[in-house]
């Protein structure tokens, strides 16, 4: 159980596409059509079970889990352990790194589009002290 510095990094690195791929899906335009249609059958739906799965493609968190189950598919990464722990080990690290990326990235938009009204408010402010001071 001897953990690797290689093991850290390709955890922080993995955890990248995963954010990226979930929050694509989830919130970007390219996708809005099918999301949209997702959404509709996570309420109408008949079975429990099927408007769990169709939500699960609105959800960025819940989405994030299956991405990782994907990545960990392709890449056999795993953490601490060289058995099928490791891969526990790595699927739950990856999905709470991705996420932390993830509450970063929205915390990131949150603060430059109130960076932006800030600013938009200045000009506004700045233009109308000079068109008093231009008036006769």
């Amino acid at each position: 159980m001897l953990i690797d510095w290689r093991q850290i990094v390709g955890l922080f690195i993995l955890a990248i596409p995963i954010a990226s791929i979930a929050r694509t899906v989830v919130f970007e335009e390219v996708f809005r059509e099918p999301r949209d249609w997702c959404a509709k059958q996570s309420k109408t739906c008949r079975s429990l079970l099927q408007r769990k799965f169709f939500y699960l493609f609105t959800c960025e968190y819940c989405f994030s889990h299956y991405v990782t189950v994907a990545v960990l598919l392709v890449t056999h990464f795993k953490l601490l352990y060289d058995d099928w722990r490791g891969y526990v080990v790595a699927f739950f690290s990856l999905v709470f790194v991705a996420n932390s990326y993830l509450n970063l990235y929205s915390r990131l938009r949150v603060d430059i589009a109130s960076e932006k009204k800030t600013i938009e408010v200045k000009e506004k402010t700045i233009e109308a002290a000079t068109a008093k001071r231009g008036a006769p």
